[in-house]
């Protein structure tokens, strides 16, 4: 059977935790209070590093309960509105990724530019 997202390794090694620790099961909400701890008993993050191993350890987990979903929708198991609903939510944090993404590389670009 397929493996739920085994290849976000890179991920697991940012966060600092691992694949078996996490459920398939589990759903990520990807808001900006998730992140910051304001939903949660965790205290805000104030070190720019442990900021986006949060976004990209949220983003991983949207990543696994989408295929997750999906998988056990093809097994009959989910409904097709859950299926949609757990896709959407993790395009919605890969895209977020991907323009994070750009904007560090845009700033790492012109960093580089300036004179020393």
């Amino acid at each position: 059977m397929i493996e739920a997202l085994t290849s976000l390794a890179a991920f697991d090694k940012v966060a600092g935790t691992s694949f078996a620790e996490t459920t398939p099961a589990q759903k990520a909400v990807f808001s900006p209070a998730a992140v910051s701890g304001i939903a949660g008993a965790a205290p805000a993050p104030t070190d720019f590093g442990n900021v986006m191993a949060q976004v990209a350890a949220s983003a991983r987990d949207a990543l696994r309960a989408g295929e997750a979903t999906a998988i056990s929708g093809i097994q009959g198991k989910a409904t097709a509105q859950a299926v949609v609903e757990a896709v959407m939510s993790a395009e919605q944090s890969l895209q977020t990724v991907v323009a994070i993404r750009d904007k560090v590389v845009a700033a790492y670009l012109e960093l580089s530019r300036m004179p020393i």
